[in-house]
């Protein structure tokens, strides 16, 4: 039986054009080697955050893996901020301005007292892309048709105060429940990527039904503490995981952001936190798990509900906030007013930046490096893929030569 593969797609907000060009790249190769164009490699998608779109705009074209990353590449490559967020003058005071003298003397002023500013930026215009970006109706089809065998997206309850896993899958799957998260079998929508992207304080959250009652939602990558699980819940016994940042990369130099931090600096810390330390915490423990159930017996194995999961983890190699920084000046002037505010025009406070700059300048950048990424890793990635699937043309074993560029 041919093992299930799955893809994880992590969160980061812009840093998510990295996995567009990721993902072409993966296309190319296995197209070299005979892979069918329209086939989807993948039998099971998740993401968090901004890679819940990125999965779930993936998953609604599971029938034509061609066309799946083609229109991703098409709204990556030309992405602009007002797509994702207001960033007009009034957009920008109504929410933004209205936030920050909130947090500076809002006890002054009663008239908020009733109806506060929800967050930093306003993310209505999104709603419209991910319309434009999605076709669920045909996400159900492919589920019918076994182009895909399950969808999952992540989020977390403000409400309840627990990360909570929802999935579409083609057949029942049973919910699971580990300590402060579970899963919940529904039909994934807009809102629910609403809700799994809204980054904390940056954008609103957002009201879902759980367990018959609403809850407020923010990002998923909020307390997620294994963020590869529920693609294991789901049958995974391959995890192609592609995400925003590097975990566990090395540490700044001391003398690089000599002061007293910025404010922007410290949520980029935050943000970092978020994004990548669970990430890099669930890398290791799978890597530890698997070490451990190559030593047991077959009788010891059949003991254990644990099973060998083979993990490709596919991240950025240079830091992404460095890339951003090059790239602040592609913002709307009200919102580089706005960040300037609080430090985050600056270089050490450009790690916030990154998570906004949803500006072709800078998602090109990073497409572009996603791309060379994984070509640099060819043999690897060919490996990970190798006999999965019987479309693939017999004899088509990849030459070992490097396509870096």
């Amino acid at each position: 039986m041919p093992p299930r593969i799955a893809l994880f797609l992590t969160g980061g907000g812009a840093r998510a054009a990295y996995q567009v060009g990721v993902l072409q790249a993966i296309f190319s190769l296995l197209s070299e080697t005979g892979w069918p164009a329209r086939k989807n490699p993948f039998d099971i998608v998740c993401g968090t955050s901004a890679g819940a779109i990125n999965a779930t705009a993936f998953a609604c074209r599971a029938d034509n893996f061609e066309e799946s990353v083609t229109l991703l590449l098409s709204v990556w490559r030309e992405l602009q901020v007002e797509q994702i967020y207001r960033a007009d003058s009034i957009g920008v005071i109504r929410s933004g301005a209205r936030w920050l003298s909130l947090l500076s003397f809002g006890w002054l002023l009663r008239q908020w007292h009733a109806q506060p500013p929800t967050s930093l930026l306003d993310n209505a215009p999104l709603v419209g892309l991910l319309h434009k970006m999605l076709d669920l109706r045909r996400l159900d089809a492919a589920l019918d048709a076994g182009h895909l065998a399950a969808l999952a997206v992540s989020a977390s309850s403000y409400t309840a105060g627990r990360h909570v896993t929802f999935y579409q899958s083609r057949d029942p799957v049973p919910a699971w429940s580990r300590a402060q998260r579970m899963s919940v079998p529904q039909q994934i929508g807009v809102d629910h990527l609403l809700a799994s992207s809204a980054i904390p304080m940056i954008f609103p959250a957002v009201p879902l039904y759980c367990a018959d009652r609403c809850e407020y939602f923010g990002d998923g990558a909020m307390r997620e503490v294994a963020p590869i699980s529920p693609a294991i819940h789901l049958g995974a016994s391959k995890v192609l995981v592609i995400g925003g940042g590097s975990p566990g990369g090395a540490p700044r130099r001391f003398d690089e952001f000599a002061g007293y931090p910025s404010l922007a600096q410290i949520a980029g810390h935050a943000m970092s936190s978020i994004f990548l330390d669970g990430l890099s915490v669930d890398i290791e423990r799978m890597s530890r798990i698997n070490q451990t159930l190559a030593l047991l017996t077959p009788e010891q194995l059949s003991r254990t509900s644990l099973r060998p999961v083979e993990l490709l983890a596919i991240t950025p190699s240079q830091p992404l906030d460095s890339i951003a920084s090059r790239h602040i000046g592609s913002l709307p002037l009200p919102i580089r007013t706005l960040l300037s505010a609080i430090g985050a025009t600056e270089r050490r406070g450009a790690a916030l930046a990154s998570y906004l700059l949803f500006e072709a300048s800078y998602t090109r950048s990073l497409i572009e490096l996603g791309q060379i990424d994984t070509l640099n890793r060819r043999d690897e990635v060919l490996r990970f893929f190798r006999g999965s699937d019987s479309a693939w043309r017999a004899g088509s074993e990849p030459a070992v030569t490097s396509m870096a560029g």
